[in-house]
């Protein structure tokens, strides 16, 4: 008999999978983005994770970068190669979406996509080629008030507040006004994206390279390329923006900007949770004003862990409709990846239930099932320890390490009396009650438990 071949079990760089209190983390963290989605208005919708080709390189999206697809094996005759490839992003699929559905939806149209996205690059630290993003977007049909580019912020604030992930700030910008500042120093408006692309690295390279790009791949002069880089470098008030004569595509910015900032202190965004910063520019070309960045106060080197902007006609290139929109997003996996790389996010339990059920006699099962299912029924996440024949302290060995904060013992003597066992692992307190009362004792004991672990 041959030798049973070993596969090495070796994942694919660049795509993460998490252990189960890691993955617990992300369920949790999902459940708070997607509450407060729809909170403020946004319906769910999902796209196909594949799409054409000349869907995804309609705009501006790095071919590079694309997966395309195609089949291990093709008919005699035929191209194994596809016109398909997984989505980028999640707001290329939605101008397409927009435009097939324009009849059916209503304006403006409010959505929030929580998917898998895929992309072709380099891995390296929070940096993935397949993650969760996390979306919103507002669309309007012919035109789209300011106070949405405003409320995008408001949604990302009450978000991560509830995610403790220490401080944070939604920088922005609108890209009018570097837009018209480029104008101002002379810069022909073909060779502005390339000058934008560069501006969006300054976090990144450092001054010195930023400069460098400026006049290499912009086309700027030394002279041109230092003032702007002082500009860039500035406080961003908007008063003193008013003052800067730079023509009326930076003046535009200027007022959107404003009218912007205004609707975040309607809403009540707090003054500390964001900031004016002229060098966010957004290295996509299809950014057309607002543009956000969120950082973390206390780890700027993470770099942005949240962004977006504003889009006057991205799906431009699927319909006649003039479709402007708004959106920001969160790409969930790099953050979280980030987060327990640096110990700022500690994963809990390793599992998802309240409860561990112990079984002590084969004898007893059939009671002791009944006792997880009147747990269940009670709205108690409830495990049963399957390995019959354990000794007890196997038992709760096995829940110590997966992190049960209750365990529920009931042997033969106990059940004949109607009673059961409550433990509670961090504490090692226990407690016998009557078995009619263990869903309302297991409870009472769950909010000390959750104390504890904090």
């Amino acid at each position: 008999m041959a030798e049973r071949r070993i596969v090495k079990p070796q994942p694919v760089s660049g795509f993460p999978e998490w252990l189960p209190e890691q993955k617990l983390v992300e369920e949790r963290w999902l459940a708070v983005i997607r509450r407060e989605f729809a909170r403020y208005g946004f319906t769910p919708i999902e796209t196909p994770a594949i799409e054409r080709k000349e869907v995804l390189a309609a705009k501006g999206v790095v071919e590079k970068e694309i997966y395309a697809l195609s089949r291990l094996a093709a008919g005699e005759g035929e191209d194994p190669a596809t016109e398909m490839a997984l989505h980028f992003d999640l707001t290329v699929p939605l101008a397409r979406y927009v435009a097939q559905h324009f009849a059916s939806l209503t304006f403006p149209f409010r959505r929030y996509q929580i998917q898998k996205v895929w992309r072709g690059e380099r891995p390296q630290a929070g940096r993935f080629r397949e993650f969760y993003q996390c979306d919103i977007d507002a669309i309007g049909n012919g035109s789209l008030g300011l106070l949405n580019d405003a409320e995008m912020p408001c949604v990302i604030h009450a978000i991560f507040s509830q995610l403790d992930i220490g401080r944070f700030v939604v920088r922005l910008n609108n890209r009018k006004i570097l837009q018209g500042y480029l104008e101002s120093l002379g810069l022909p408006a073909e060779r502005t994206p390339a000058a934008l692309r560069v501006i969006d690295g300054l976090d990144k390279v450092g001054r010195d390279q930023v400069r460098h790009e400026l006049q290499g791949q912009a086309g700027l002069d030394g002279a041109a390329a230092e003032r702007l880089l002082g500009f860039l470098e500035s406080e961003g008030e908007l008063g003193a923006l008013r003052r800067i004569e730079a023509g009326p595509l930076f003046e535009q910015g200027v007022a959107e900007l404003t009218e912007v900032v205004d609707g975040l202190h309607a809403l009540g965004m707090p003054a500390e949770a964001f900031a004016i910063d002229l060098g966010i520019a957004r290295g996509l070309d299809y950014y057309t004003g607002t543009v956000y960045e969120t950082v973390l106060v206390d780890r700027p080197d993470f770099g942005s862990i949240c962004s977006g902007g504003r889009y006057d006609n991205l799906a431009g290139t699927f319909t006649k409709q003039q479709l402007p929109g708004v959106g920001i997003s969160i790409g969930l996996t790099r953050l979280l990846a980030r987060l327990f790389e640096a110990e700022l996010v500690k994963p809990g339990p390793a599992t998802a239930a309240d409860v561990l059920v112990t079984v002590m006699d084969k004898a007893v099962l059939p009671q002791t099932l009944n006792l997880a299912r009147d747990l269940r029924a009670a709205g108690l996440n409830t495990e049963v320890y399957t390995q019959l024949n354990k000794k007890l302290g196997d038992q709760l060995k096995y829940a110590d390490k997966k992190g049960f904060p209750i365990v529920v013992i009931a042997g033969e003597d106990e059940l004949a009396r109607g009673e059961v066992t409550v433990k509670h692992l961090a504490s090692g307190e226990q407690v016998t009650v009557p078995q009619r009362d263990l869903p309302h004792a297991v409870r009472a004991r769950l909010a000390p438990a959750s104390e504890q672990q904090e």
